[in-house]
């Protein structure tokens, strides 16, 4: 799978913190293999079918702009 390369060395001020780029790498999963990946993709979908939140911003989504 391909990876990119994290701007380390990046000017940009967003880039800049001892902790920005480990934050991004924790975020990405980025030490996880195929397989763990796919698996906790797996669970984020199912809980997010079964929270209570996801349902009522749907029905929001639904009344407000006719998005389901």
């Amino acid at each position: 799978r391909p990876r990119s390369s994290l701007p380390a060395g990046s000017q940009l001020p967003c880039f800049h913190g001892s902790s920005t780029i480990r934050n991004l790498k924790e975020r990405f999963h980025m030490n996880m293999t195929e397989e763990q990946l796919q698996m906790l993709i797996e669970q984020m979908v199912d809980g997010s079918m079964r929270s209570i939140t996801t349902k009522l911003y749907d029905g929001f989504q639904y009344l407000t702009n006719g998005i389901m």
